[in-house]
């Protein structure tokens, strides 16, 4: 029998997932489909509540609608209870619709496999943003041992907030302070949405930053971004963040399909080439 799962959110057309997926599964030869379901808001909890119903051998969720998810579950690993939000859901033996966050193990993933040893002597970080995506990025570092974590966002009670939740090592900071944390900085992260095609650039000043500090931005369309560019041009070991979109892709197709998949350079090329990009 066709195992079947898919990419669930609003809006979905434009994910990279089902070409992740569709590799795969024609690499390792599995009989499983996996494609896209458009879910509107207003349908949403009852769609994960009744997931079961929809033929899904199980799915992951994008946003807007990973907290929704989450609270749809029957479990949820630690991770998705850390984060409240899960992008990955699953029926267990028993029927039961479990839930995890596999977003901060994408992140570490890339990390591992682009740039080895990046985490030996953990030192400060600095997240921008404080989003779904910053909350799994905070994880993985404070998991990884980074300490301080700064906190900085255009809106700063966010920031604040996000780091109540996480404790004394992550500490939140107007983004005015900026540039003095960018030169305690032994890694800096963009989880913010500027850098992406149509949304405006990051514009900040990187002088201030140590030479030695790895830069890394989530946003991967486009690949390099302004931030990973400028960085770049002044020496700064950089990483983009096609690769958290791969690694995160592992936990479910693992669930789903019986078999653990690598993200090989194959895989990186073809979603590459997808976006337009040779490398």
């Amino acid at each position: 029998m066709t195992v079947r799962a898919a990419i669930t959110g609003w809006p979905v057309e434009h994910s990279r997932s089902p070409l992740v997926h569709g590799f795969w599964l024609e690499k390792y030869g599995i009989d499983g489909e996996y494609g896209r379901v458009a879910v509107p808001p207003e349908s949403a909890e009852a769609f994960y509540r009744d997931l079961a119903k929809s033929g899904l051998t199980g799915c992951n969720v994008t946003v807007p609608h990973k907290e929704t998810a989450a609270t749809a579950c029957d479990w949820l690993d630690d991770t998705a209870k850390a984060m409240g939000a899960a992008n990955t859901l699953w029926f267990d033996e028993a029927g039961k619709l479990c839930g995890a966050n596999t977003d901060g193990l994408g992140f570490l993933g890339n990390l591992d496999q682009m740039a080895p040893g990046w985490d030996s002597i953990p030192g400060a970080a600095v997240v921008l943003g404080a989003g779904g995506a910053a909350r799994a990025v905070i994880w993985a570092l404070l998991k990884r041992g980074f300490t301080p974590v700064y906190i900085v966002n255009r809106t700063h009670e966010k920031a604040r907030q996000l780091a109540k939740d996480f404790g004394s090592d992550s500490i939140a900071r107007p983004w005015e302070n900026l540039g003095d944390l960018v030169g305690k900085a032994s890694l800096l992260v963009n989880t913010t949405s500027l850098g992406m095609q149509g949304h405006g650039d990051l514009d900040i000043d990187l002088n201030p930053l140590p030479k030695s500090a790895l830069v890394t931005d989530i946003v991967y369309v486009p690949i390099q971004t302004g931030l990973l560019r400028q960085a770049s041009a002044r020496g700064n070991l950089t990483v983009d963040g096609l690769g958290m979109l791969l690694h995160q892709a592992v936990p479910g197709f693992e669930k789903w399909f019986g078999v653990r998949p690598e993200v090989t350079p194959e895989l990186r090329s073809l979603v590459l080439r997808d976006l337009g990009v040779e490398e």
